[in-house]
């Protein structure tokens, strides 16, 4: 009797769930459906009757429902998502809803009040916890070399993507000067915070007239280069599934000491959660982004001129890991932090970036075959040279080419959308330095050349 009970337990544990059981394991994102509808529906009714809060709490809620769906969908069709489906998706269905004015205006000022610098600037807490998480949870070795040696495919890209975009904007009938003036380099200046913005005021200093009349015709190029870079980075994920010989699977450089390095990484990734530390990683990461804040003011005001905050919150960071100034159990809270933060959090940022940063009546005013295609050749060329380049340096080529397409990526902005398409979020350090460091050099020299040019 007790055989026959127990084998009618197991039969009964192992049962197929049926009915509401069913539906309970169908899931959008992490979440049970039911569960899922039930929420949204509740943010979706406070949008639309104005009565949802415009502030950091109505800001999530609304990024967080759209983006677990979103992301979802598009993990979930094919082909589509081995070229950056989610991120796509995230980015994009949000800024059309804003384009048709299908977003209710409460929604709109909680999410911008949630990402921008004015509110809550949910993007650079997002930046700096994945910066600093990251590169503290990095092998120091393979920290070093990549950065010393990714500046090599970095300048080469550049030089191939100036080569390219003005020659193929020529071929379509663009002046060379409008080509690399208003095509080519808005897509390799850093974004539009730090690029875009700083590059029109430099324009208007040149030209006259107001730094909002270029931004318009600056913003299109950046955008369609960075849908592109989206494409090519879900691209290289797939050859890397394909020829794992090809990818590092988040590490850049190889190095003799492969083996034990991504021993030591499954190592790290399977110690336990500690929440404490996870919130000394909250206060790392923010003590290091206001410190980079504080010394880019004083750059500013002693030498004249502005270093970004980001590169050097960036630089601390890879000084603190090189030179091993903190406690282990830090650098572990940091990374943890880190593989929260860009777990939970990243299709919903995608869909803030879509809501405030990514203007499709801009891309829409000036949008021919001929600027798409020029576009298209900057990025591509761009990335190939991180390719070939990378090869040769002995770095892995589907992270170089992921890594320097970066640079033709919108800012921050840009790098979370390229490498959560690739699945490589852990290369954000690599990624900050070719936006930040190329996007800077990109506009100093455009600025310049605008003296002689213009």
């Amino acid at each position: 009797m007790e055989m026959k009970s127990h084998t009618s337990d197991h039969d009964s544990n192992n049962q197929k769930p049926s009915g509401f059981g069913k539906i309970m394991n169908w899931t959008v994102g992490p979440m049970p459906l039911p569960v899922y509808i039930v929420l949204a529906i509740i943010v979706i009714i406070a949008a639309y009757t104005n009565q949802i809060p415009a502030d950091m709490i109505g800001g999530f809620a609304v990024i967080m429902v759209l983006g677990m769906l979103l992301g979802d969908i598009g993990n979930r069709i094919p082909y589509f998502n081995s070229i950056g489906g989610p991120a796509i998706l995230s980015l994009f269905v949000p800024s059309v809803l804003v384009f048709f004015n299908s977003l209710p205006t409460t929604a709109y000022d909680a999410v911008d009040k949630l990402m921008t610098s004015s509110g809550s600037n949910f993007l650079y807490f997002y930046i700096a916890c994945l910066v600093v998480g990251s590169i503290l949870g990095m092998n120091r070795t393979v920290l070093i070399q990549g950065f010393i040696r990714m500046f090599v495919p970095l300048v080469a890209g550049t030089i191939a993507a100036v080569v390219a975009g003005t020659l193929v904007g020529m071929l379509f009938g663009y002046s060379a000067h409008h080509a690399f003036f208003y095509i080519v380099v808005p897509i390799i200046a850093g974004g539009i915070g730090e690029g875009i913005l700083p590059l029109s005021a430099g324009y208007a200093g040149v030209l006259g007239g107001s730094a909002g009349e270029f931004v318009s015709q600056l913003v299109p190029a950046a955008i369609i280069g960075n849908v592109c870079a989206i494409i090519i980075a879900g691209l290289m994920k797939k050859l890397g599934e394909k020829r794992p010989d090809l990818a590092g699977h988040d590490k850049l450089v190889r190095s003799d000491k492969g083996d034990k390095v991504l021993e030591a990484a499954k190592q790290s990734t399977n110690k336990a959660i500690n929440f404490n530390l996870m919130g000394a990683g909250v206060l790392l990461a923010m003590s290091l982004y206001v410190f980079g804040k504080v010394v880019e003011h004083w750059i500013h005001v002693l030498a004249g001129f502005t270093l970004s905050g980001a590169i050097i919150m960036i630089v601390t960071a890879t000084i603190i890991k090189s030179g091993n100034l903190l406690p282990q159990k830090m650098q572990d809270g940091a990374q943890q932090l880190y593989k929260f933060v860009s777990t939970a959090f990243t299709w919903p940022l995608m869909v803030g970036l879509g809501v405030v940063f990514i203007p499709l009546e801009d891309v829409a005013s000036v949008f021919t075959i001929g600027f798409a295609v020029t576009c298209i050749a900057v990025v591509v060329a761009m990335a190939a040279s991180g390719y070939f380049v990378g090869k040769l340096m002995k770095m892995y080529p589907v992270e170089a080419c992921i890594v320097t397409a970066c640079h033709s990526g919108l800012g921050g902005t840009g790098d979370v959308a390229i490498l959560s398409a690739s699945g490589r979020m852990a290369l954000m350090p690599f990624a900050q330095i070719s936006t930040r460091l190329g996007g800077a050099a990109t506009v100093i020299g455009a600025t310049a050349l605008m003296h002689f040019f213009g």
